[in-house]
């Protein structure tokens, strides 16, 4: 299926196609800013990230201080990866290459003063879960308590003073060992807050993962943190407008997306929907997409026609981070491993709410009602038919 060469990111295309008046007003249309306002990064951990064959960039989205209260500046860390060892290897080999890869660029996102991380969808396995093979990808499920990938990350957690949110392949134990797609919150003293089970499950083409666990269970939770306010909406979610506004109506301030979708499916939709989510629902999104082409050792068919095959595509990554004013960072590479940090000040969502009034002109009662209807057995559409 791979087949192509991977353009390494649309916004170092951009880079190299304009210059001057030309590129800033470009990035005056497309991010929202003309100046992508970098945050410096110690030079040590420039060198490192080289080193080690991750990306690393750091952004900032400043807010107009106020009279009355203080700004609430926050680092968070957003972190793409591939995998480290082929999917033929023992399930402990390919989780501990993820581990050992990870804990490098926690570490370093540890340095640059980060407060909240977040890793991709399914982050210390590889994504198998459209091959609908159950074995062994099943093995990767685990507690979301005790289970290896948590256990790796409460250590960091609490060594960095970090809240890290990990989205795993959660095992429920105590519901007949029941498979859940969850992201689960640890706190900076390597603490667990709670978890939230992925809301919509997709059926499309190879990603049909129903196979493997259905709808979540837990709402819309918003996770009170030291660093402020966090909601997950995970990977297909993101397509789900009502999914994005329930975490906002919660209270969210930040909400992250991890996912893992791949070039050839919903890229055109990628720079869009997390974007318009900060917009319409005033807080900051940070979508995360994981990077690399993943083989299988069996060949597998999907729901669409295509020929038998043992890959899914290219994940793109194209991580990015979007202010609730709709100003945008560049992606990160649509190769290569990185780390996206952003300092943010979550003021700006009280300010944006004040600005554009979206939140104060939503309607909350008037979509509630007409959703009450719709949902009925005998619902008749409002169409209003020429005489």
């Amino acid at each position: 299926m791979s087949d192509t060469v991977e353009m390494e990111s649309f916004d170092s295309l951009v880079n190299l196609s304009l210059n001057g008046s030309k590129l800033d007003e470009f990035n005056r249309i497309y991010y929202g800013r003309k100046e992508h306002k970098y945050l410096k990064i110690k030079e040590t951990n420039i060198n490192f990230a080289k080193k080690s064959n991750f990306e690393i960039a750091a952004y900032d989205f400043p807010a107009p201080k106020e009279e009355i209260r203080s700004p609430r500046i926050v680092k968070i860390g957003i972190i793409q990866h591939s995998i480290a060892v082929p999917t033929d290897r023992p399930i402990t080999e390919q989780r501990q290459g993820i581990f050992d890869k990870i804990r490098n660029i926690i570490a370093t996102a540890a340095d640059e003063g980060v407060n909240i991380i977040c890793l991709q969808e399914a982050w210390s396995m590889p994504f198998a879960f459209c091959t609908r093979e159950k074995q062994p990808w099943c093995e990767f499920a685990e507690s979301a308590t005790e289970g290896p990938s948590n256990v790796f990350l409460k250590e960091l957690a609490a060594n960095y003073n970090m809240v890290i949110v990990s989205p795993i392949l959660e095992r429920d134990e105590s519901h007949g060992d029941t498979i859940w797609n969850t992201a689960v919150v640890i706190d900076e003293f390597g603490k667990i807050i709670g978890k939230h089970r992925k809301n919509h499950i997709p059926r499309v083409g190879d990603f049909n993962e129903s196979t493997y666990y259905i709808e979540g269970n837990t709402g819309h939770p918003v996770f009170e943190t030291k660093f402020g306010k966090i909601a997950i909406n995970i990977c297909y979610g993101r397509h789900h407008p009502l999914n994005w506004l329930m975490f906002g109506i919660n209270g969210a301030e930040i909400v992250f997306n991890p996912s893992a979708t791949v070039s050839g499916l919903s890229e055109h939709l990628w720079a869009v929907e997390a974007r318009n989510a900060a917009i319409s629902n005033s807080y900051f999104t940070c979508a995360i997409n994981r990077v690399g082409t993943e083989t299988f050792t069996n060949e597998f068919t999907s729901g669409d026609g295509k020929h038998a095959h043992k890959d899914f595509g290219h994940f793109y990554g194209s991580s990015y981070v979007t202010a609730p004013d709709g100003c945008r960072t560049p992606g990160l590479s649509r190769i290569n491993d990185g780390l996206m940090i952003t300092q943010i000040d979550l003021n700006q969502c009280r300010q944006i709410k004040d600005k554009w009034g979206f939140t104060m002109t939503q309607r909350l009662d008037l979509y509630a009602e007409s959703l009450t209807k719709a949902v009925q057995p005998d619902f008749e559409r409002q169409i209003i038919k020429k005489n």
